[in-house]
């Protein structure tokens, strides 16, 4: 996939920010394009925990059908390693029913330049989605090779409820990227 994001933010935490990606979704679907447009805040409340409090639309700009839908959700961070999650939307994976997702994760440094990330999410949607809950988690190795270029090797895998679900877009992948940030 080919992706992209801006983010700007202001001096009192407010931010908005815009990412893309090519995606492939069920040939029926036709999607080629996600577009995530989010509004927020964040900021510290002391000196080891920081709030980040935002809305999310998700965008399918070419889809044959309406895959569109919002979250907002709650981030907060303990050291600017560890953090807990809880999103929540009316229309959660364009359902028209309403879900809960909730993530932990924890990012460590091994040196300066390199870090293991982890993660462990679940997904609780309404019954009356079509769809299963189901949890993902996700193993990760991240090179700071010079600045502003990351290597990033990522092990992704989610439960038989997702695979049911959501066929070959689920199950166990590994991801390789290169990122860059300015």
């Amino acid at each position: 996939a080919v992706q992209a994001g801006l983010k700007v933010a202001g001096t009192h935490g407010f931010y908005a920010q815009a990412w893309g990606s090519s995606v492939e979704f069920a040939p029926q679907t036709r999607a080629a394009t996600e577009i995530d447009l989010t509004a927020g805040w964040s900021g510290a409340l002391n000196a080891d925990a920081a709030l980040d409090l935002s809305v999310t639309r998700y965008l399918y700009p070419s889809a044959a059908a309406d895959l569109d839908w919002t979250e907002v959700s709650a981030t907060l961070t303990w050291r600017e390693q560890y953090w807990v999650q809880i999103a929540h939307a009316n229309d959660a994976l364009a359902s028209g029913a309403t879900g809960t997702y909730a993530q932990i994760g924890a990012r460590v440094p091994l040196n300066e330049r390199i870090r293991l990330e982890g993660a462990a999410g679940h997904y609780r949607l309404a019954r009356t989605s079509g769809y299963a809950d189901y949890t993902h988690l996700q193993l990760g190795a991240v090179w700071a090779v010079a600045a502003p270029f990351e290597l990033r090797l990522t092990l992704h895998d989610t439960d038989a409820a997702a695979e049911r679900d959501f066929g070959t877009w689920a199950g166990t992948r590994v991801e390789a990227a290169v990122q860059a940030t300015f």
